[in-house]
């Protein structure tokens, strides 16, 4: 995530399955606002309709600002569990746009 402000909001991944999302890992972003690695270490990426849930209102609640958008989830669709996906937000106080970067 790259935060238009500052700031460390935390993430979350999610997979779908059935109706259900089933939450397989979370984590803060860093000094760079970037989280790692959300998948989960031990498992092999599938493919399959994935969410990341950025929790964005405890960082705005800690800097006296009202959280216009307390979580943002970004739902995207795994293709291929070969390729790389980097999905960056950029986020300010009263918005926030995301895209498929490499």
């Amino acid at each position: 995530m790259l935060n238009l402000q500052t700031g460390v909001p935390t993430a979350g991944i999610e997979k779908k399955q059935g109706e259900e999302w089933i939450r397989l890992a979370g984590g803060t972003t860093d000094g760079q606002g970037r989280v790692a690695a959300l998948y989960p270490a031990d498992q092999e990426v599938q493919t399959g309709i994935y969410r990341v849930v950025f929790r964005t209102g405890d960082y705005h609640k800690k800097h006296d600002q009202p959280a216009f958008f307390p979580e943002i989830p970004v739902m995207f669709s795994l293709a291929s569990a070969d390729q790389h996906y980097h999905i960056p937000l950029l986020l300010s106080q009263y918005g926030y746009s995301t895209y498929r970067d490499n």
